[in-house]
């Protein structure tokens, strides 16, 4: 089953406009899938390949006129000696949509490209599978929200009708014993394992690198490397404070959250959707879920806007705040399915402190209605994508 993903338009348009497109992002998000589907005429190239690898690495430039027209080269971060002579190779050809690159390391990819590529190549991020993305799957239209936080958003899950937790007990042993070790030489991954889902136990809160190092046994500087990993994997992401100062804002440390809620709820060891309805991390789960539809809005998009939080000294605070330029949305949510007026408490405490109007204040909550409040417009989470992204 092939799933249409929203962005194979902008990668499409990109070739049209630069000598190469590299598309990041987690492993098992759909890169090459896309690459090869957006792309059907152009040879493919895997550098997982042993002799592949080889032949790329002992003569990169011979390897490289094997491609006249171009190719797709997959996880191309195994051959960083490749990048010098990719931009000598596309400054002679100088022809458009030359190369598609692949990678699912972030930071030795972005690393080579900043040195090697700048100004010739054209940078995007496949996270798995959106919402929006997900509802255009027949079998999987009209579930419950707890059964697609469940699921979270790997392709193949939904393309083979695999069990999530399953798949995803692969997906992290294969995670653990490959790309953990390409990244960063840790030794003992059992210990990396323990501190993967001691992250999900802190999923949506304030990053402590003392405490998380002390739970799990390790170094504060340890702890502040393997985040490191984790992000540079495309499985979590920092959600920083707000920049602007209102009122002496304290908060300086970031919030940890998970991209995919369906890894999310398999390491917190969740066996079935249905034991959401009363777990203690389901307004965390869902808040990460809300983020990550709207951060992967912004990659499919190609959008440019800051993703933040706010908290004031008291400790009230506003979930995220979307903001671009002089714009900026406030966005408050929660989980719960019946609206409390206790839910916009903290949207009046933003819209006083920022002079911004309630028409520039969204509710996201897990009920089935819009509403226009007073201090807030009510978004019901299947709706999300209503939400006027600057």
């Amino acid at each position: 089953m092939t799933i249409p993903r929203l962005l194979e338009k902008e990668i499409k348009v990109a070739a049209r406009k630069y000598p190469i497109v590299a598309v990041l992002g987690p492993r098992q998000s759909g890169k090459t899938t896309l690459a090869k589907l957006a792309f059907p005429k152009k040879p493919y190239v895997s550098l997982e390949d042993l002799d592949t690898r080889k032949f790329a690495q002992e003569d990169p430039r011979r390897f490289l006129k094997e491609y006249p027209q171009g190719a797709i080269l997959d996880e191309v971060q195994r051959v960083p000696e490749l990048f010098s002579y990719l931009q000598t190779h596309s400054d002679e050809k100088q022809e458009e949509g030359l190369f598609i690159l692949t990678g699912s390391q972030n930071f030795e990819l972005l690393e080579n490209i900043s040195q090697s590529l700048a100004g010739r190549v054209s940078l995007h991020t496949l996270l798995p599978l959106s919402f929006e993305e997900i509802q255009k799957i027949p079998t999987h239209k009209n579930k419950t929200l707890d059964e697609y936080l469940f699921m979270g958003g790997y392709p193949r899950i939904f393309d083979k009708a695999l069990s999530p937790t399953e798949w995803l007990s692969d997906y992290v042993q294969t995670y653990l014993e490959r790309d953990v070790r390409l990244i960063k030489n840790i030794g003992d991954l059992s210990t990396f394992h323990r501190f993967l889902k001691m992250c999900a136990a802190r999923n949506g809160q304030l990053v402590n690198f003392s405490s998380l190092a002390d739970d799990c046994g390790i170094k504060h500087n340890t702890a502040k490397a393997w985040l490191s990993v984790l992000e540079a994997s495309y499985l979590i992401f920092f959600l920083p404070p707000h920049l602007k100062n209102f009122n002496k804002r304290i908060k300086k440390s970031p919030k940890l959250f998970f991209y995919d809620t369906g890894l999310l709820c398999y390491l917190l060891e969740l066996s079935e959707a249905a034991e959401l309805a009363t777990h203690s991390h389901r307004g965390n789960i869902f808040e990460a879920w809300v983020l990550g539809e709207i951060l992967k809005n912004k990659f499919n998009r190609k959008m440019y806007f800051n993703l933040s939080f706010w908290q004031n000294k008291t400790g009230l605070e506003v979930d995220a705040i979307i903001s671009r330029g002089k714009k900026s949305l406030a966005l408050e949510i929660k989980a719960g399915q019946t609206l409390s007026p206790d839910y916009f408490k903290n949207l009046t405490l933003w819209q006083e402190v920022s002079k911004t109007s309630s028409k520039d204040c969204y509710l996201i909550y897990a009920g089935d209605e819009s509403q226009n409040r007073e201090f807030a417009q009510v978004i019901p989470w299947q709706q999300l994508s209503k939400i006027p992204l600057p």
